[in-house]
């Protein structure tokens, strides 16, 4: 009885000293952290993931650009989704984001490939019945950007435009035109995921976020970590964290079509390894009641249920930061935050969610 007693003071004694989820893994099933998928971030990528809870301490709720008046005075993971009374929020950086305040580069794994005192994933379980579980691997950056950086036409070259370095997010290269580079899609706060789809705990299938879409394989054909046959590897793209399957150049003008040398590439390499299971929230999702439940007694669930923006809201065109090729819409610089883990269709039918594309399923590895 002693030896109970102190083995749960011992326990909660490491829970309260290190701040760190503790989590039950015998109560989280086992094949959800055996499989669980290995990140490649891109090597010269300075925007690392980041602690999920730290965001909150470097933003504050606007709506409209607008504080907003009545939210709680200081907002934490367990009374976010108290912002969702007061419309369509966006959690707004205290700092000019163009200082590049160093909060926004999140934290680099160490050797044990952990993003040491950041918790920087959600792991979310969703069991449809019959043996078929979905699990979702939600990575959350401080800041992301849309690097467009080739633009392959030998008459712009020739013109004087030049081919963009690989970090940067070039627009097309438009020096000809007066551009000297440009970046889009800026933004903060940065949430993208993977979902492996089980069937009686094997793993099925595997779906990769890739900006307003993505790609879905078959299990076994996807690339296995090292001499780990069971967990499937992921390459983040530079800046834009978008996910694949292999790693080099991908196009994604066109969804479910890669062009060779495409106009709009993201680029991937087998840089910096992440273990998102290292330092992660669990929980688990039920659709029915749509609530989140913790497999353990330390995990908030209540910033699963916040429905605003994990950013700064777009930028108008009369904010000096803000800049566009030419006045053309969509060529902003500043694009608004993203939605969370709770916007990203968690009870989906496919493995694909069902955003108007067609849902492919890969038999082959392909970009």
């Amino acid at each position: 009885m002693h030896l109970i007693a102190s083995t749960a003071s011992l326990l909660a004694f490491v829970s309260s000293a290190f701040g760190a989820p503790l989590i039950k893994r015998e109560a989280v099933p086992s094949y959800v952290v055996d499989y669980a998928p290995m990140v490649y971030l891109y090597s010269t990528d300075p925007y690392r993931p980041a602690d999920i809870i730290s965001q909150l301490g470097h933003t504050h709720p606007e709506v409209n650009f607008t504080a907003v008046s009545g939210a709680p005075a200081a907002l934490t993971l367990d009374n976010l989704s108290e912002l969702n009374n007061f419309g369509d929020v966006y959690l707004t950086s205290n700092d000019n984001v163009e200082t590049n305040p160093d909060w926004l580069y999140g934290v680099t794994p160490n050797d044990d490939h952990k993003t040491d005192g950041a918790v920087s994933c959600a792991i979310i379980v969703n069991d449809h019945g019959a043996g078929q579980v979905d699990v979702f691997y939600m990575y959350f950056y401080a800041f992301g950007t849309f690097y467009i950086d080739h633009f392959r036409l030998s008459t712009l070259e020739a013109m004087g435009g030049r081919s963009c370095t690989d970090f940067g997010g070039d627009f097309f290269g438009l020096k000809a035109l007066g551009f000297d580079g440009f970046n889009i899609g800026d933004h903060v706060g940065d949430w993208e995921h993977n979902m492996v789809r089980f069937q009686d705990e094997k793993p099925q299938s595997i779906w990769y976020s890739q900006h307003a879409n993505g790609e879905a394989f078959e299990y076994s054909v996807v690339e296995k970590y090292k001499d780990n046959v069971k967990r499937p590897v992921v390459y983040s793209a530079n800046g834009s964290h978008a996910n694949y399957a292999i790693k080099g150049d991908h196009d994604h003008a066109i969804p479910n079509i890669n062009l060779p040398q495409g106009l709009i590439e993201d680029h991937t390499d087998a840089g910096l390894v992440w273990d998102p299971t290292l330092s992660a929230y669990y929980v688990k999702y039920d659709a029915a009641s749509s609530t989140f439940t913790a497999y353990d007694d330390n995990t908030p669930t209540d910033w699963l249920k916040f429905t605003g923006h994990w950013g700064d809201q777009q930028y108008p065109k009369s904010d000096p930061r803000q800049e566009t090729i030419l006045g053309i819409d969509g060529t902003q610089k500043y694009t608004g935050g993203p939605t969370g883990p709770e916007d990203k269709q968690l009870n989906r039918t496919k493995v694909c969610p069902d955003n108007g594309n067609d849902c492919i399923l890969r038999s082959i590895l392909v970009p």
